[in-house]
């Protein structure tokens, strides 16, 4: 029998599909496999961000980027101290994703369309909403980025603020001169001794270097203006459904723990809890973890180790910390902010 063009082109395209869906569903569960089998987790982190992620004198990580990394170390392998940091420039931490020289990139990236569609790479979740701005010295008397024309700022490459700087200029239409800079220790060097005259970066960034590097951070302001919004989020390689599933839930669980009022000191006293919602989070009700490949208490261990969202917050970024950052749009839904996780069911 004979097949028309039509139909043997139909063919074709059937079984390029069907090869296509068998690769993708054997790529699906390959990194936690892979986590498992070395017994720990991969993740890229900053150079170093106070706040965020930075190593202390004593070598050991902290940050609420490094949160993420601990939870997802929990949720997988038991433990958030079964976790090997990364530190990776702008321009390094796309490729070391891609190359697999990573599990998840955690470290204070903006979640953009070009990023999520152009490179094999996607982020699962959002984990702070934050705005891009500008810090000046005090003693430029500035206090509008409307007045930046002419000025030399301070800008890594390979990141969304080198775009949007050239940007937000254009359309003011103000002239500037970059300093371009890829590694961030070199870069804040640079800014707090005068070589240029602006940092641009996420106003969260912006608020940590200022505490951690500058030697008076009172000599330093961050003016007013966002010039465009930021949310940040764990990065992961697109191709394996389950662990961009288990990375996304993870975050969801932060949120949804602190939203039902579950910290990590009174995690065990839901033991007894008859609110469904809570029993599917903390696996009292069968059926979540299994479904992710994953210890039915996963998010129980995660929360009694790392934390819910708040906690995460409060303890590296709040107001009790040098950084200082109101919650605004990190707030849970209900209580103003963005803040929101899907059910558990």
């Amino acid at each position: 029998m004979k097949l028309s063009l039509t139909s043997l082109f139909a063919a074709v395209l059937a079984a390029s599909a069907l090869m296509t869906g068998a690769a993708h569903a054997q790529d699906s569960g390959a990194t936690v496999a892979a986590i498992k089998k070395r017994g720990e987790l991969v993740c890229g982190v900053s150079q170093g961000s106070a706040g965020l992620s930075l190593a202390d004198n004593n070598g050991q990580w902290k940050g609420l980027d490094v949160d993420v990394c601990k939870a997802l170390a929990t949720a997988t392998l038991g433990s958030p101290d079964k976790v090997r940091y990364v530190p990776l420039s702008s321009q390094q931490r796309f490729p070391a994703l891609q190359n697999g020289e990573i599990d998840v990139l955690s470290r204070n990236t903006t979640i953009t369309s070009g990023r999520d569609s152009g490179i094999k790479i996607t982020a699962p979740a959002i984990v702070f909403y934050d705005g891009q701005g500008f810090m000046v010295p005090k003693k430029l008397g500035i206090t509008s980025a409307k007045d930046l024309n002419g000025a030399q700022v301070c800008v890594q490459p390979g990141t969304n603020n080198e775009q949007n700087l050239v940007d937000w200029f254009s359309s003011h239409k103000l002239e500037y001169k970059p300093v371009v800079i890829e590694n961030l220790v070199e870069l804040e060097k640079a800014f707090y001794a005068g070589r240029c005259d602006v940092y641009l970066s996420d106003k969260s960034t912006l608020a940590a270097s200022r505490s951690a590097r500058a030697d008076n951070p009172d000599d330093f302001i961050i003016l007013p203006e966002n010039i465009n919004k930021s949310p940040l989020g764990p990065w992961v390689r697109d191709n394996d459904s389950n662990w961009i599933a288990i990375v996304k839930w993870t975050v969801n669980g932060l949120v949804a723990a602190e939203e039902l009022g579950i910290n990590s000191a009174n995690v065990g006293s839901f033991a007894d809890s008859k609110d469904p919602q809570v029993r599917r989070l903390l696996g009292l009700d069968a059926g979540i973890g299994k479904g992710f490949g994953l210890d039915e208490k996963w998010l129980y261990n995660v929360i009694k180790n790392v934390g819910n969202y708040g906690e995460v917050w409060e303890r590296n970024v709040g107001q009790n910390t040098p950084i200082k950052l109101d919650r605004g749009l990190n707030n849970q839904w209900n209580k103003g902010g963005l803040l929101y996780a899907p059910p558990f069911q």
